[in-house]
């Protein structure tokens, strides 16, 4: 088997309470996709998707996916898709880092290959595990009593899991916190994101003054030696995100106890084959993991469903359901959430049809 064809088209995908916002200001209106499409010579076509939050939140923009792959697309016609780890290589001596725009490509290659092999991709991630799993609702930064109003309404819909964005002025957040805390009930986990968004003397602050409260603490400072240094004044349970990009800073938090759970974001890693390998990693150290991408529709979270449908249950802290978020629906069989549990798809590959009306024309070709 052979690729003949990538095409990649863009879909812009507007929210559904009008905007997402997190520390330092940084807010998003919609978002802009890329969905890939791969086409083999025997016919058969697989779909992925990448969605980096903004030009702001991480070394990625929806504009950079599409000029990454329109350079990395040549170098992989004729290559087989059903390889995973030979086509990464070959991405990887392709194009020197960028991450997130080998990602569409690689979830369209576990597309075919699920196909292929007429399994779900979670079945060849590893093995399905239960009926269904966990999600989160992330609570967008507002006022202390509208974020409290949120998780309360996210509440009554099935959700039991809150990561509040914080990372704004330390008492405010404090207050966040608290507001939030009396609308829990015993079952409910609460996380304090702050996206980086804390200098040290403020995340200290925050920490002291709520540490009798039941909350994570996810990701307070820029760097990963500042994050350490707010984990050794805690002991909150503590999240790492942004600073999670590779196998070898996950095996470096585990040597120094940084985190008692990795979120893994499939494009910060490159997409599901290097997901995995970090999931597994996870695994057998008996590190807990948030499942998740930066952002996304139908295509997104059908890998993210099928990633954390094949997590060990015990060791999946949470995973999140992007396409509720958004008002564009872009392909049909995607998973959709149930009183704030999903499970994947048991069609073969990722168990989506894409909507051609919503793709529209593509914005690249390479053949």
């Amino acid at each position: 088997m052979k690729i003949t064809r990538i095409t990649a088209y863009q879909v812009n995908l507007p929210l559904h309470e009008g905007s997402y916002k997190w520390s330092g200001g940084k807010s998003v209106n919609v978002f802009d996709s890329t969905i890939v499409r791969i086409d083999t010579d025997v016919g058969v076509v697989g779909h992925g998707e990448v969605c980096p939050l903004g030009p702001f939140y991480l070394a990625a923009y929806g504009a950079g996916c599409r000029t990454g792959i329109s350079e990395l697309g040549p170098h992989l016609l004729g290559e087989d898709p059903t390889q995973l780890e030979k086509l990464n290589r070959r991405m990887d001596a392709a194009l020197k880092g960028h991450p997130y725009v080998k990602s569409a490509i690689d979830m369209a290659c576990w597309d075919i290959l699920g196909k292929v092999a007429q399994q779900p991709v979670c079945v060849l991630l590893g093995g399905r595990y239960g009926d269904d799993f966990h999600l989160y609702r992330a609570i967008s930064q507002e006022s202390p009593e509208a974020m409290a109003n949120k998780v309360a309404g996210y509440r009554a819909e099935g959700y039991t899991r809150f990561q509040l964005k914080v990372g704004g002025e330390p008492g405010e957040d404090i207050a966040r916190i608290f507001a939030v805390r009396e609308k829990l009930t015993p079952g409910d986990r609460l996380i304090a994101d702050a996206n980086t968004g804390w200098l040290m003397h403020d995340a200290l602050r925050v920490v002291r003054a709520v540490r009798d409260v039941d909350v994570y603490i996810e990701q307070p400072c820029a760097s990963y030696e500042e994050c350490l240094t707010i984990r050794r004044h805690t002991d909150h349970p503590f999240v790492l995100d942004e600073v999670i990009d590779s196998i070898g800073m996950i095996l470096q938090g585990r040597r120094d106890l940084a985190m008692d759970v990795v979120n893994i974001k499939i494009s910060k890693f490159g997409g599901l084959t290097r997901a995995r390998q970090a999931r597994d990693l996870c695994a057998s150290l008996g590190i807990a993991m948030t499942i998740e991408d930066s952002g996304g529709g139908d295509i997104t979270t059908a890998a993210i469903a099928h990633l954390a449908h094949s997590t060990p249950p015990e060791l999946l802290f949470t995973a999140t359901d992007f396409n509720s978020y958004v008002t564009v629906s872009t392909a049909e069989g995607a998973p959709r959430r149930v009183h704030g549990r999903m499970a994947a798809s048991t069609a073969p590959g990722l168990g989506i049809v894409p909507r051609p009306e919503v793709l529209g024309k593509p914005v690249l070709e390479i053949a």
